[in-house]
């Protein structure tokens, strides 16, 4: 990994920690999620960078994969515990950082939890290391204050213009041989539960990413072609589309959808309804490895 990319991958991750540190400032009840999500992209793209996905505003038993629509009128509540998730790219080197706030004063050893892990996690972190032990010291951090890593969600390998690449980075202990390499940049991201500890597929959410661009429709071309230069590989929001009148944008994202063109991402929820906390860091796995988003 060369001086260049080291640098464009610790502004992303500036630029993702200040974002959502703005976003966690926001989290009281009575916000609306679409003040959240516009405050933190906003402030990104002040910033002279790019979100790299959508912020991901994940309530209760709500791991992953909700942002608000262009019609959004969802609050939060008194006793909500709340995961914001974002991501920043510059030049498409990626920044990718979560934390939980638990507005019920109920769950604090929740947020502990997968806070904790995170930190063990990280204090572990070098070339060479097996990704399994990574998922051992996760699993055995969260279960110490007596909740559940979520199984079947990991961590990931991220490249340019590739969110999830490479190497999982599990949350369980694991039987494998694969191992960090020098020069990777990956994003840990424990989940702990007092549900399942694995999570289903809800309805479908906000959230998209281009599949292909094979289309006929005057207006569906027009729309492929702003997420294919505006977006790339990455993920998006119907709401980020300016190229045809709002009114028209989620009829035309649900065409593109149902024909194959764009890929939805489920809502993802723990499967006996528990509250879910989240903690994330993107790292650069060097000799002397390097947190961006701290």
């Amino acid at each position: 990994m060369d001086e260049d990319t080291i640098e464009k991958y610790r502004e992303a991750g500036r630029i993702a920690k200040e974002a959502r540190e703005k976003g966690l400032d926001l989290l009281e009840p009575g916000v609306a999620f679409t003040k959240i999500v516009e405050t933190v992209e906003g402030h990104i793209r002040e910033e002279g960078a790019k979100p790299a996905f959508p912020v991901n505003i994940s309530v209760d038993d709500v791991a992953a994969h909700y942002t608000p629509s262009i019609h959004d009128d969802a609050t939060l509540g008194e006793d909500d515990v709340v995961n914001i998730d974002v991501g920043v790219q510059v030049d498409g080197y990626i920044g990718d950082t979560a934390a939980t706030v638990d507005l019920s004063a109920e769950h604090d050893e929740l947020v502990k939890a997968s806070e904790e892990a995170l930190q063990n996690a990280l204090d572990i972190i070098e070339p060479g290391l097996n990704v399994g032990r990574i998922g051992e010291v996760i699993q055995d951090t969260i279960e110490g204050y007596g909740f559940k890593p979520i199984r079947n969600l990991s961590g990931h390998g991220v490249e340019q213009y590739v969110q999830h690449a490479g190497n999982s980075i599990p949350n369980i202990v694991t039987d494998t041989e694969e191992t960090l390499k020098a020069g990777q940049a990956i994003a840990i991201e424990p989940f702990a539960t007092t549900g399942a500890g694995e999570v289903k597929n809800g309805k479908e959410g906000n959230i998209y990413r281009l599949e292909n661009d094979r289309v006929r429709g005057r207006m569906e071309r027009k729309v492929l072609g702003e997420i294919k230069n505006e977006f790339r590989t990455l993920p998006f929001a119907a709401r980020w589309i300016t190229g045809i009148p709002r009114p028209r944008v989620e009829t035309t994202v649900s065409k593109l959808v149902r024909a194959g063109n764009l890929h939805a991402y489920d809502v993802l929820k723990d499967k006996e309804g528990g509250m879910v906390s989240q903690a994330e860091h993107t790292v650069l796995v060097l000799d002397d490895p390097i947190v961006t988003t701290r």
